[in-house]
């Protein structure tokens, strides 16, 4: 019974071992020969708020680094020319005032003596003339004032859009002319811009998929990289280069202007590789185990999500035991 029971343990150990363990053959691949570059963190937009009138910034809220939103106030100028011009205009406005009355009266006594059949048809009409003139002149005027206090209001500086404000180039007491900065807000939507050498111009579409490295990561990390989508590749090439976009979703609190690494595809090529479970390191040197027991020592390249390129140490038909 003791033997039996020995002969079962050594056979459940065994099946143990085969479960925990699988061949891999080793055979070439096509895989995406990925080049590593610099993207650049660029807004999508970038939101330019101007002055519409000339004038004094007396009040200045927007700062570098400020988060706005959609008509969030930035500036306000002011025009003191403006202030006098509305009081020219009212006084103007009293005066019309005034002769629209007393033409209203002349109309009212005109009618009155015409009913009376004292006065002419042609003098009715004369003073209903005077006081629609009167009428017309009171309201354009009116509308002068309008359009002054409307220059007024357009003082108020405000955010088109929402994003984070990244220059302020003016400062409270500045004179500004129409047109001119009050700050350059950066859009919150934001992508990775790459400029890669024209001889790679044919590998790059719209659509295609792009590997991110972590912010701040070295290029030895192992790390599970971002995937972002080329947006748009620029027909134009400058300066022997080609310009392409990449969108990310959820890129992160980056600077605008911060770089970052990406990896591109800029053709394919053969290469072995092997599940990453099976490298595993002595002595700070890279192993891998085949299937007659014996242990190779190997040198790997890029990692490939669960996988990885071995440069050398392995060649086609290797088995590699994987845990």
């Amino acid at each position: 019974m003791r033997q039996t029971l020995f002969t079962l343990s050594i056979a459940l150990f065994g099946l143990s071992l085969a479960a925990s363990a699988a061949d891999f053959k080793v055979q070439p691949v096509s895989i995406d020969d990925q080049k590593a570059v610099l993207a650049t963190v660029e807004p999508v937009k970038m939101i330019t708020a101007r002055a519409r009138i000339g004038g004094t910034v007396v009040i200045l809220k927007a700062t570098e680094g400020m988060v706005v939103e959609a008509g969030t106030d930035l500036a306000v100028v002011v025009d003191d020319k403006l202030a006098l011009q509305i009081k020219a205009l009212d006084a103007r406005i009293e005066s019309q005032d005034a002769q629209r009355a007393k033409a209203q009266i002349d109309l009212n006594r005109i009618n009155e003596l015409f009913q009376r059949g004292t006065a002419s048809q042609a003098q009715v009409d004369q003073a209903k003339t005077a006081f629609d003139v009167a009428n017309r002149q009171l309201a354009a005027i009116t509308s002068d004032r309008d359009v002054i206090i409307q220059q007024t209001a357009e003082g108020t500086v405000r955010a088109t859009g929402q994003g984070r404000v990244l220059t302020v180039p003016v400062a409270e007491g500045s004179v500004v002319m129409p047109g001119e900065t009050i700050a350059t807000i950066a859009a919150d939507t934001y992508i990775l811009r790459v400029e890669l050498p024209e001889r790679h111009a044919r590998f790059m579409r719209a659509g295609d998929t792009v590997k991110i490295a972590g912010r701040g990561s070295s290029a030895n990390d192992h790390e599970t990289l971002k995937v972002g989508v080329v947006r748009i590749v620029y027909p134009e090439i400058k300066g022997g280069r080609v310009i392409a976009d990449i969108a990310v979703d959820q890129l992160g609190d980056y600077f605008v202007g911060e770089r970052t690494r990406v990896y591109v595809s800029t053709g394919t090529r053969q290469a072995l590789v092997v599940p990453a479970s099976a490298v595993f390191l002595r002595a700070s040197i890279e192993y891998v185990r085949l299937g007659d027991g014996r242990e190779i020592v190997v040198k790997t390249g890029e990692y490939r999500d669960d996988k990885v390129e071995v440069l050398s140490g392995l060649k086609a038909g290797d088995v590699v035991v994987t845990p």
